[in-house]
């Protein structure tokens, strides 16, 4: 077999195989003999089939796969031999020579090849990216606290409705009542919502229930019908309010420390508060540097991808499940994340980065924390903790995306450890601010 490569550029290739009748011809005759002893043809003992029915029935199946074997062959010899980086893999060219298949001759064939570029670059204390230190105030404490104390607050009974209030209602139209309905105050339309606000148990209301209850599944369920009945209801109903509720902030007490988090006086638990709060901006301060450090990173690789084959691969691989109008809408997010998973991956075998088992449950730990926490759950027993976290590990997506991350943080914090961090004071206003 013959092979010419054509040199595009630094990061495409040509590659045009000429393939002689010689090149294929014992693969294609093994190939006819395996035909040949597994054919179950009428009239012909198993295995005994003339080998001139055989070719006709299977001579152009055997040459494609022979033809196909070689070629093959053939392009994984040279990208070993020529220790190319290949991206993707070898496409056939879109000006491929006609050949004449219907015969056992020579064929000629062009592939084009891309080459994924060389990732190399220094990194030392001359490299400055920066990382906020967000400010802790008085006001983001007190905020805090008091988000808390609503979130582990209760419903208690009011004497008048304020707009974040809850009222109990029986809703009555002619014989038709509807009793104990709970009616969320701020999801009354806002046109007639004053009317709801200051009503107290015992006040009757004439309502129209399409103008005070805009979202049609939010109303089917107060009225207890289908969405299809509402269409055939007169929407005049007498509300009657039975009773209203309001929420009220968790006590300042030992048993509300305790139960948020596990303390028992008020300094003990703003202690606790800031140390949430320093945490929470930390956690928002290292998210910063990465996006930052992911940017600075990329500059400096300064990497140039073959975009054009690498859309043409990503079209031909997907067998149609993707147009080019598809694949190019979302270009600039796959090719900045294409480029940072080669400089990941060149900082990781530099800075000798590995993941382990443990680092992916801990992480995966972390997050079922997080998921349980807004839901009020802040005290999870460790092992339901450690089995919620194997059962993310075990879903293909969430297992993929927990390695991502894995990956990134401990790529970022080998990064931190070799360049300077130039640390910047910024109140978090300002932080959510940054683009």
């Amino acid at each position: 077999m013959k092979i010419e490569q054509n040199r595009i550029d630094d990061l495409n290739l040509e590659l045009t195989l000429s393939v002689s009748a010689e090149d294929y011809a014992d693969s294609r005759k093994k190939k006819l003999n395996d035909f040949r002893k597994k054919a179950d043809i009428r009239g012909f003992r198993k295995g005994m089939v003339p080998m001139s029915l055989v070719e006709k029935m299977y001579g152009q199946q055997a040459l494609a796969d022979a033809v196909n074997d070689v070629i093959s062959a053939a392009l994984n010899d040279f990208i070993r031999e020529n220790e190319l980086k290949v991206l993707g893999e070898p496409l056939p060219s879109e000006d491929n020579p006609e050949n004449d298949w219907a015969n056992a001759g020579d064929f000629t064939f062009k592939f084009d090849i891309a080459q994924n570029p060389e990732v190399s670059f220094e990194l030392s204390k001359d490299d400055e990216i920066v990382y906020y230190t967000i400010t802790v105030t008085e006001a983001a404490k007190k905020e805090m606290k008091d988000n808390l104390l609503k979130q582990y607050g209760s419903l208690e009974d009011g004497k008048k409705a304020k707009a974040d209030d809850f009222i109990i209602v029986d809703f009555e139209q002619g014989e038709t009542k509807v009793e104990g309905t709970y009616v969320a105050l701020r999801n009354v339309a806002e046109a007639v919502r004053e009317s709801f606000v200051g009503v107290k148990p015992g006040d009757v209301l004439d309502v129209n229930v399409n103008e005070a209850f805009e979202n049609e599944t939010d109303r089917a369920s107060m009225l207890k019908v289908s969405k299809d009945e509402l269409a055939t209801l007169d929407p005049m109903f007498k509300m009657t309010v039975q009773s209203v509720k309001t929420f009220v902030n968790a006590p300042l007490t030992e048993e509300t420390f305790e139960k948020i988090f596990g303390v028992k006086t008020e300094e003990e638990f703003d202690a606790k508060i800031e140390e949430r709060i320093r945490a929470e901006y930390a956690q928002e301060a290292d998210f910063r540097f990465s996006k930052d450090a992911k940017t600075y990173l990329l500059e400096k690789a300064n990497l140039t991808i073959a975009e054009k084959f690498l859309k043409r691969w990503i079209y031909v691989i997907n067998e149609g499940k993707f147009t080019m109008e598809d694949i190019e809408k979302d270009w600039d997010l796959f090719i900045v994340d294409y480029k940072w998973q080669m400089v990941r991956g060149y900082l990781m075998d530099k800075y000798g980065v590995k993941i382990e088992e443990a680092d992916l449950l801990a992480s995966a730990k972390g997050f079922a924390a997080y998921q349980f926490a807004m839901y009020g759950m802040n005290n999870v027993p460790e092992e339901q903790l450690e089995a919620f976290a194997k059962n993310i590990l075990a879903q293909e997506e969430q297992g993929r995306r927990i390695l991502d991350q894995v990956e990134n943080e401990k790529t970022f914090a080998a990064v931190r450890e070799v360049v300077t961090l130039k640390k910047k004071k910024i109140s978090v206003d300002k932080f959510r601010e940054l683009n």
